[in-house]
């Protein structure tokens, strides 16, 4: 009997701790859709113009994100909240995915994100680039068995990080990029209107 109530106990927190993640992504989902529908990068022209070199906002938004993103991830780490879990660098993989992305963003003018913000705000044409992405996904999945095997492989240059490359301690290489970071944005800022 005890081991009945305690299934019955573990399958209900597990159900509840599900009920969670999903709130909580969707939360989050719905933040960072307004956040980048607010920051302007779900507009098409914005992006374009990104891709032009005429408009800065989009290179301002992801620095932003990559500096508060690395504070806050080493920082969890350092006090023991979250583990890193760091992929391997395959250049192969990390190229021609660059490529194929690089050509779709120049092609349809949004990425992924950008997308999907720019579909939640009215813009049709972002859901072509949906469309593509569906499809882009579903052929990665048909070919993922003949890819691990062939491209995923190539240049496989194990787990590297910055800090062991450049072989700097964390704590003072994640405060030197971060500040660096954001000299960058205040210069840049300073030079260009957007």
């Amino acid at each position: 009997m005890a081991e009945v109530v305690g299934t019955g106990e573990h399958a209900d927190a597990a159900a509840t701790l599900k009920v969670r993640t999903m709130v909580q992504g969707a939360v989050f989902g719905f933040v960072f859709g307004f956040l980048l529908q607010k920051g302007g990068v779900g507009t098409y022209h914005i992006l374009v113009g990104q891709l032009l070199f005429q408009d800065w906002t989009v290179v301002k938004i992801m620095l932003s994100a990559i500096v508060v993103g690395m504070v806050g991830v080493f920082a969890l780490h350092h006090f023991g909240k979250v583990e890193l879990h760091i992929q391997p660098t395959r250049l192969g993989p990390n190229i021609l995915g660059g490529l194929v992305f690089g050509a779709g963003f120049a092609l349809i003018g949004y990425c992924p994100g950008t997308a999907a913000a720019a579909l939640g705000q009215g813009s049709w044409d972002a859901l072509f680039g949906m469309a593509g992405l569906v499809v882009g996904s579903w052929v990665y999945a048909e070919l993922s068995g003949r890819l691990k095997q062939t491209v995923e492989r190539w240049g496989d240059l194990g787990k590297l990080t910055l800090d062991a490359v450049l072989h700097v301690p964390r704590k003072v290489l994640v405060p030197t990029v971060a500040g660096t970071l954001v000299v960058f944005l205040i210069v840049l800022n300073a030079l260009v209107e957007r």
